[in-house]
C-alpha cells in the first residue's frame, strides 16, 4: 500500500509541474487585441490588420509588441502619425501626432 501512494504522489506531482509551464491564455504577450482609451476611442489590431475607432480598416507597420500607421482622412486626427507600445499584457503607450502620450487599456469582453 506505501509503494501505491508514493505512485500516486509522483504522478500528482508531474501532473503540476506539467501545469505550471502551460501557457495562459488569458494573458497575451502581444499588441493584438482591441484596445480602449479613458476617452472612449478604439482601436482593434490583428496583426498587421487594425480597425479604428470609425470601423476604417487600414494595414500598419506590426511588431509583436508595437504598431504604427497614419491615422485615417475618416478619423480625428487625420493624417497624424500613430505609434502603439505595449506596455504589458493589459496596456499599451499610444502617441497620435504632436499629442501627449496616452495609456489605453485592453477592452473588456464584450467591447470592440
Amino acid at each position: 500500500m506505501p509503494r501505491f501512494r508514493s505512485n500516486r504522489a509522483i504522478i500528482v506531482l508531474a501532473a503540476f509541474t506539467a501545469l505550471s509551464f502551460m501557457p495562459d491564455p488569458a494573458h497575451a504577450d502581444a499588441i493584438d487585441g482591441d484596445w480602449c482609451s479613458d476617452h472612449g476611442r478604439r482601436i482593434s489590431i490583428a496583426g498587421p490588420s487594425a480597425t479604428t475607432p470609425k470601423g476604417v480598416k487600414l494595414q500598419g507597420n506590426y511588431t509583436r509588441h508595437t504598431f504604427s500607421f497614419t491615422m485615417p482622412d475618416a478619423e480625428n486626427d487625420a493624417g497624424a502619425a500613430v505609434e502603439m507600445v505595449l506596455q504589458g499584457e493589459t496596456q499599451v503607450r499610444v502617441l497620435i501626432g504632436p499629442n501627449a502620450p496616452e495609456i489605453w487599456k485592453r477592452c473588456p469582453p464584450g467591447i470592440s
